[in-house]
């Protein structure tokens, strides 16, 4: 009886964040081959011993590879076959995580942010993957919270009709814009704060209510709509 060939199982993260108000996503230098020193997702090995879920192990790989922790983290789709990697037959699940741009620590070199419409190549079928996540997070940044885990710990809401508009690609109506975050319920002012100094006048500084810090809030109907 011919012995089945071992598959190999990874976790791939897409990590997205904004710069200059252009989603980018987190790229790290391969040490090893196959690929080395090819610029590359966050990803590695499920642990079997380590790891109790597929999540566990992305999460793991963030921290290890990129000093992250993110608030959101998503699975995206599974991705598998005999050709997307030369050591053999492979299946990666792949995760979606968000970030401010503020919280990542880039060096150019090992570590770098590129635009995700202006991809460098990449191994594996990396390039499929953060496609998918772009797809994903600008169809739930429609009907959902999802873009204020792309915002700091204090904003205000200029500044988060602006991360949504880089998020979707299009302008945001403003009056449709406050009514849906108020249907949302997300978001409390922040007692006391305000922006200062400038042309503009001051404005008022809103935070993540603590039950949202880790879930979507939904809407029944899109964001322009």
């Amino acid at each position: 009886m011919v012995e089945p060939t071992p598959i190999i199982c990874t976790v791939d993260v897409t990590l997205l964040t904004l710069q200059d108000d252009m989603l980018h996503v987190l790229l790290l230098k391969r040490d090893r081959e196959p690929f080395a020193g090819a610029l590359a997702l966050p990803g590695g090995y499920v642990h079997a011993e380590a790891d109790q879920s597929a999540e566990d192990a992305a999460a793991r790989v963030l921290k290890e590879k990129a000093g992250i922790v993110s608030p959101y983290l998503e699975q995206l789709a599974t991705f598998s076959g005999p050709g997307r990697d030369p050591r053999g037959w492979s299946l990666s699940v792949a995760y979606c995580a968000l970030l401010p741009a503020e919280l990542l620590a880039v060096d150019g070199a090992e570590r770098q942010l590129r635009p995700v419409a202006r991809l460098p190549a990449l191994p594996f079928d990396h390039a499929r993957i953060v496609d998918a996540a772009v797809q994903r997070v600008r169809s739930k940044s429609q009907y959902s919270s999802l873009p204020v885990y792309l915002c700091g710990e204090a904003f205000t809401l200029p500044r988060l009709q602006a991360v949504y508009e880089a998020v979707l690609g299009e302008p945001v109506n403003k009056v449709s814009f406050r009514r849906k975050m108020d249907e949302l319920g997300m978001l409390e002012a922040i007692p006391g704060a305000q922006t200062s100094g400038g042309a503009h006048r001051p404005a008022q500084l809103y935070r993540l209510r603590r039950e949202f810090r880790h879930a979507l809030s939904m809407l029944d109907r899109g964001i322009n709509v």
